[in-house]
Parts: C-alpha cells; structure tokens; sequence
C-alpha cells in the first residue's frame, strides 16, 4: 500500500506502507501517542502502555487473533497504528469471533492514509464489533462495511458541588485577570477532527479541564449535603427487600448467570468468569475494581462492576465509572436495589461525578430509574454501537439495537482509562 503525502509547504511524494507492528516499532508507537495526544494524561507514559498491552496479549485469543499494524514511511518512521483486538461473542446463540479496531492513531499530516490502517483491519477480519463516538472514525468504519446499530446512552450523576463548570468569562475579564486562552486540544484519530469531536475525545481520553465554580466552602458544604440527604430519601423507595453484598471474585455463579441472560438476550459479550478474571482481576488496567450483587441463595440475580479514575492532572479530582452492570432479564427490582448502593460507594469514595454508558436493555437498569436516582443524560457525548458479521443470519440478528446488552466496560473503549 502506498500513496503521496503533503510535508511542509511544498509537496513531496511518499510513499507509505502498513505493515505488522514488530518489537522494533514500539519506541516509535510511543512517540507516535504522545505526538497524538500531547496532554493526556498517559501519552507521556510508556511504561503503563507497554503494561497495558501485556495484559491485552494475556487474552485467551490474543495467540492467533489479536494483530497490530503500523503505518510507516520510506524511512520505516511509524507514522500512524491500529490493531485489532479479538472478543467471544453470543451472538443468535451462536459463539463467535469479532474484532474492535483500537488505539487508532495517525499523524496529521498523514491523515489522508488513515484509510490504509482501516482497510487492513477489515480485510483480515471476519467480524467486527466497534464502540466509537468520532463521526471522522465511524465513516470510515461504515464506508468498509461496518454498520450502525445504535447509540449508547450516556448518564452521569453530580455528587459534589465542586465539579460544576464555572461560567465562561469575557476576553477583557479574562485580560485583567491573566488567564490566558486554552488552546483547544486536538487528539488524533483520523487526520483533522472538528471541534465538536476534539471535545467528545477530550471526555473520553482524558479528565475534563474545564475551571471549577469558585463556591465558597460553606455553601459548598450545605449543597453537597443537601445533595446526600436527597440520595439517601430516593434510595430509600429502591429494592424492596433485597440485599445487596460486596462480592469478592468472579466465581461460578457469574457463569450461571450469563449462561441465562445469553438464552434471552441475542447479542452480548461472552462474559463469563474467564472473561471478566481477565477484565478486571490482577493484570487488568482497571485492577482493582468494587463488585456489588444481588443473590438468592448461591444464585446471582445480578451484579454491577465500579471503578475509580485516578486523579485528573489538571484538576485533581477523580472521576467513576460504572463499567459493568447486568441482572436477569426483566428483574428491574435487583437493578433498582443495586443503584443506591452503587451512589453509596461513590459517595465513601468521596468522587464528584459519576459516568454511565450503556445500552438500555432486559438486563440494564431502567432509564426512568436513573433519572429518579439524579443521573441526567449527556446527549451530545455518546458512542455508538457499530458492527459487521460475514454470515448475513448473525448481521440480520445484530442490526436490531433491541437484541444487544453492553454496557462501557463489554469492550476496549475503557480499556485505557486509568483507574486507582
């Protein structure tokens, strides 16, 4: 593969090649991010890259199925990579193979030949399931094939004050004051993105750096306990009489419980014990996680997976996520006595904001329930669910965005956030 490229003010061919990333390549895969992402927070961090990938190469298909691709100059200088990472899914009842194309990330120059990398990844794949949110990434991705089923939603929950963006100031009071202008940042995925997508990657990537209303402390003190106080009455009306526990491992019960789910639901991750071992457990970027479930008896109803950021770099502050989340088909009592303790830990954990993406599905918790417990929806930042499944039964199944439960944490879009 080759092509020409635009460098400096004059034009000069180049051509440019994608190739399997090699051992060799990884200093300039490096480079590559940080160059990408100058202000993430772990572009600049090697080290916990290489960490990650080793975890990712632990993967049962990681063997055979997992690839990686550079995109290099006459030079061989990595310019752009992509890889695909491999998953079992349940899918008709069916068990198969699809791939997530990840990390994707090119020079701008070079963003033209962006292309390249993708068309590789749908060339040497069968079937691809992908979580995306940038309009540039995902016409590429339906341009080779891929589809739309849906779009995720996205809820967040405030938990204290101090995480309430402060409102924007004129230029002149800005002058007065010394602040200057931030630059907008501008991750690259796929040559030049707009601004409404350098600031959907900018919530995803890494913590928000917007300035924080200055509230002073006892009005910041008589909100956030108002906030608590309001929790604690709404929650009070969730669950019956059911007993949520902290569990601590993923044990046999999570087979069982996926093994019913899966006879009802037609597309889903297989996420059984194995999988959500080598998710969450020891190795796991997101090492170490809270586990919060519902059982009858040694039987699991259902459970939900929490997680903590690290602190931003910006603003110190953390962020949680709900990564995981699923019950029985139907038992919307065990999400709703799940949802309160979920707020609880969060709050123990003393973190501001919660975030939530997920399909609304049989085994989620219901929309209505979260805005009764204070999530509120972000309707401008959300990821859709894309797909592409050679046997045109398995497309037909997937197309329907009402056959699929995911939730954030099903895939590789969390797989680089930073947890405690």
């Amino acid at each position: 593969m080759g092509g020409a490229a635009e460098k400096g003010s004059g034009r000069i061919a180049m051509k440019l090649s994608v190739r399997p990333a090699e051992s060799a390549d990884l200093a300039g895969i490096d480079k590559l991010r940080s160059l990408a992402y100058p202000v993430s927070q772990d572009s600049h961090d090697p080290d916990w890259h290489h960490s990650l990938w080793r975890w990712i190469e632990r993967h049962p298909l990681a063997d055979e199925e997992l690839h990686r691709w550079v995109l290099v100059t006459e030079e061989e200088e990595v310019v752009g990579h992509l890889a695909a990472m491999p998953q079992y899914y349940r899918i008709g009842g069916r068990r198969v193979v699809a791939h997530t194309p990840a990390d994707y990330q090119v020079l701008p120059q070079y963003g033209f030949h962006a292309l390249l990398l993708m068309r590789k990844f749908f060339r040497t794949v069968r079937n691809c399931v992908s979580i995306d949110m940038l309009p540039s990434v995902i016409a590429v991705e339906t341009r080779l094939g891929a589809e739309e089923a849906g779009e995720m939603q996205y809820m967040a929950k405030l938990l204290n004050v101090s995480r309430l963006p402060a409102p924007p100031l004129p230029a002149p009071v800005k002058r007065l004051l010394g602040l200057r202008e931030r630059e907008p940042i501008r991750p690259l995925a796929y040559g030049d993105l707009s601004r409404e997508e350098a600031a959907d990657l900018e919530d995803r990537v890494w913590a928000p750096t917007r300035p924080r209303a200055p509230i002073p402390a006892p009005l910041k003190k008589l909100l956030n306990g108002g906030l608590h106080l309001a929790d604690e009455a709404l929650g009070s009306t969730f669950g019956g009489k059911l007993k949520v526990e902290k569990l601590e491992d993923f044990d046999e019960s999570f087979d069982e419980l996926f093994e019913k789910i899966s006879s009802q639901v037609p597309c889903m991750v297989e996420k059984d014990s194995a999988f959500l071992r080598w998710r969450y457990g020891p190795g796991s970027p997101q090492h170490p996680v809270a586990i919060l479930g519902v059982k009858e008896g040694e039987s699991l109803l259902g459970y939900t997976v929490l997680g903590v950021t690290i602190p931003g770099f910006f603003d110190g502050l953390q962020d949680a996520y709900i990564l995981d989340f699923a019950t029985l088909p139907g038992r919307h009592d065990v999400a709703r006595a799940l949802l309160p303790e979920v707020v609880r830990f969060f709050r123990r954990a003393g973190v501001p904001l919660v975030r939530y993406r997920f399909l609304e599905s049989p085994t989620s918790p219901r929309a209505g329930d979260l805005l009764r417990m204070g999530f509120f929806p972000r309707k401008g930042r959300r990821n859709k669910l894309l797909f592409k499944f050679k046997d045109p039964g398995l497309h037909k199944t997937a197309r329907d965005i009402g056959n699929w439960s995911y939730n954030i944490g099903d895939g590789e879009a969390t797989f680089w956030v930073r947890l405690s």
